[in-house]
């Protein structure tokens, strides 16, 4: 795992109250976080993931995971460096408006 990822799984995502898994293997593709119950998943991306080749690839593997109803939320090493608590705040959001109801 980057740096990036370690902060992210060791001080917010590993103690989530829904599973998350790590690297997670999904098609021909491993997610970097991935919580089942709510087909979501966690990418956080590197340098490589924004040249002209990693855009490209990134849309495809979005698609692909779009196609199996995954929703996929990405952020940069910096942002989560950088901006930590915006971030898990973001993942925090986005679990709420996507959690399914609790049944009665």
């Amino acid at each position: 795992m980057t740096p990036a990822e370690r902060k992210i799984w060791y001080e917010f995502l590993r103690y989530y109250p829904l599973t998350i898994s790590r690297q997670k293997p999904i098609d021909n593709y491993i997610l970097d976080f991935y919580c089942p119950k709510l087909k979501l998943a966690i990418e956080i991306d590197g340098d490589t993931h924004y040249t002209k080749e990693g855009i490209v690839n990134d849309k495809k593997r979005t698609k692909i995971l779009e196609s199996y109803n995954i929703k996929v939320l990405r952020f940069t090493n910096t942002e989560v460096l950088n901006n930590f608590e915006g971030v898990c705040e973001v993942i925090k959001r986005e679990v709420e408006s996507t959690k399914p109801p609790d049944p009665l």
